[in-house]
């Protein structure tokens, strides 16, 4: 049961991708967006920032950048469902004989997919503008592939919030409503240091904070923005960013193919 399942994962894995082969707008749209983050924060904001990090402000706003953009994951997910929905193509599937859940998991796969070219995109611009990880190439890995689980576990969430909602523009509010704050109420792109105490807080045991430290680590960033509360999130990123991505999935995993069963009824 679980080997046919996840080959009808697959199959649904390989019609986002052709999708995107088939409409190229979706992907030329899906990089150009983070490339212009990373030129718009590099030399429009970068010069009022100061930092000791030796190669400049690029080397703490590319992890940012990462992050940020796999957070928006979420979004397009959720979207990316609820216009299948109404479209009546998840009906065409519920009358087809696979496996339940593989819809909602294909359609995480698909998009996972989609975060590492768009991520590989993202890099050549940083390194362009830049960017230089100076950790070596094992712990660069590390940091895409934190990245890429990253992205997938928020997409789960995306599946969730798509099959609730299921109206596409409800569901786009909704996704950026979630995405912005956490990926500005962060140190994704600016010091803690000048928050409210209160927010301080919030941005230390924001995940989107602990995954941003955690790449900014692993891509051997020496000054990080320092930590303000003296959190065990700041203290210990790496290990905070797999507990969050772990209880991310846990939750939304079980809670998505339950619902898309009970919707599918």
């Amino acid at each position: 049961m679980v080997n046919y399942a996840l080959a009808d994962a697959v199959v649904i894995t390989k019609r986002q991708l052709l999708q995107l082969a088939r409409i190229p707008e979706l992907l030329v749209f899906s990089t150009i967006q983070p490339v212009m983050f990373v030129l718009l924060f590099r030399f429009v904001f970068g010069g009022s920032i100061q930092t000791d990090q030796p190669g400049g402000y690029v080397q703490l706003l590319m992890p940012g950048i990462f992050v940020q953009t796999v957070a928006f994951t979420l979004a397009s997910t959720a979207i990316g469902l609820a216009e299948d929905m109404k479209k009546g193509l998840i009906d065409r599937f519920r009358s087809l004989p696979i496996s339940r859940g593989a819809v909602v998991i294909g359609r995480t796969f698909g998009d996972a997919l989609l975060n590492l070219l768009v991520l590989a995109v993202m890099a050549l611009a940083g390194f362009a503008v830049g960017w230089r990880p100076t950790s070596g190439v094992m712990k660069v890995s590390l940091g895409f592939l934190f990245l890429f689980m990253f992205g997938y576990a928020l997409s789960w969430i995306g599946i969730y919030v798509g099959l609730s909602v299921k109206e596409a523009r409800t569901v786009q509010s909704v996704g950026f409503l979630v995405t912005f704050p956490l990926t500005f109420l962060s140190n994704a792109f600016a010091p803690t240091t000048g928050m409210p105490r209160a927010l301080q807080y919030f941005a230390e045991w924001n995940p989107v904070s602990s995954m941003v430290a955690a790449c900014r680590q692993l891509f051997g960033v020496e000054n990080q923005f320092g930590a303000t509360a003296n959190s065990w999130p700041s203290q210990h990123p790496l290990e905070t960013s797999l507990l969050y991505m772990l209880l991310l999935m846990a939750i939304f995993i079980p809670l998505s193919i339950k619902k898309y069963k009970n919707t599918s009824h």
